[in-house]
């Protein structure tokens, strides 16, 4: 590939030129936000926001949930989920997302209830306990601990398990 600034051949796997620092595109074409719902929960608006950021759709959800539930406006949330399913546009059927990162999965091997804590503690690569105990003491603290109850179940809705997550993964042979 060719830089368009300094006209020196850089690697077909760069953004950049190595040489003037300029932007180098592979497509002229801008990405386009677009819904994924073969890969969403409802309508595929997370999904298609997190291929879209480049982002585990796990974190998206939890994101959503929290950004509608903690102000006090799960109706603006749920409205604003709406709006998001009316007006972006719908990917091809069989598109999926091209995500490779690390994923947040709910722990099947390091769990007490659900896998919640352990998978939050592999994810971050940290000891499994100190999660819980953060979790347990987070709850308490402020006195909601109906609070810490529901946000806990919300994850256990929302962070998928770690075996149905290995198994959706495509195998090449």
């Amino acid at each position: 590939m060719t830089c368009p600034q300094c006209h020196k051949d850089v690697e077909g796997d760069s953004s950049f030129c190595r040489f003037c620092g300029a932007a180098v595109s592979t497509s002229g074409a801008p990405r386009s936000m677009r819904r994924l719902s073969s890969e969403g929960k409802i309508a595929g608006v997370c999904a298609g926001v997190a291929e879209y950021l480049d982002a585990d759709v796990t974190l998206v959800r939890l994101a959503w949930v929290a950004l509608s539930v903690v102000p006090g406006l799960l109706i603006g949330g749920l409205l604003a989920y709406v709006v998001a399913w009316i007006f972006i546009p719908e990917a091809a059927v069989g598109e999926r997302s091209h995500y490779t990162g690390k994923r947040l999965v709910r722990s099947s091997g390091n769990r007490m209830i659900g896998g919640v804590c352990g998978g939050l503690a592999d994810y971050l690569g940290i000891d499994s306990t100190i999660v819980r105990v953060l979790f347990v003491v987070l709850s308490i603290y402020p006195g909601v601990l109906i609070g810490g109850v529901i946000a806990y179940l919300i994850a256990w809705f929302v962070i998928p398990d770690e075996r149905a997550a290995l198994a959706a993964v495509p195998t090449t042979a």
